[in-house]
């Protein structure tokens, strides 16, 4: 396994615990939509993350695409959680446009994935 893909599973494993925590701090705030949905983003990516490295790493699907699309899961929602649980505890997100760019990016990274599948594989 390259250092890559082990970066990224261990990136993986930090959106899951953020996700786990966010949702627990969701249960116990009053208007806590925002760190619910933050919480879901980094969940289901955390798995998306996990899955793209697995099938590059299993030559099932383009490595670099993968990965790239990996590695884009992880920009994308850390933007996108980011921006909304700031909003929810400090009142003011990372920067203008911060989730709608995580969001847009998660959107061209699940893209990239479909791409590294059909692209065709490396000797």
């Amino acid at each position: 396994m390259n250092r890559a893909a082990r970066v990224l599973i261990v990136l993986a494993g930090i959106m899951g615990a953020d996700g786990v925590i966010l949702a627990a701090a969701s249960a116990h705030q009053a208007e806590a939509s925002r760190l619910a949905a933050a919480s879901s983003m980094l969940l289901f990516h955390a798995c998306a993350v996990l899955a793209a490295v697995a099938l590059a790493e299993r030559a099932l699907i383009h490595a670099r695409i993968g990965l790239a699309a990996a590695g884009g899961f992880v920009v994308a929602a850390a933007l996108f959680a980011g921006d909304l649980t700031l909003r929810q505890f400090a009142g003011h997100g990372l920067f203008p446009l911060a989730a709608p760019t995580g969001g847009t990016l998660l959107i061209a990274s699940w893209l990239a994935l479909a791409v590294a599948a059909a692209w065709p594989r490396r000797a």
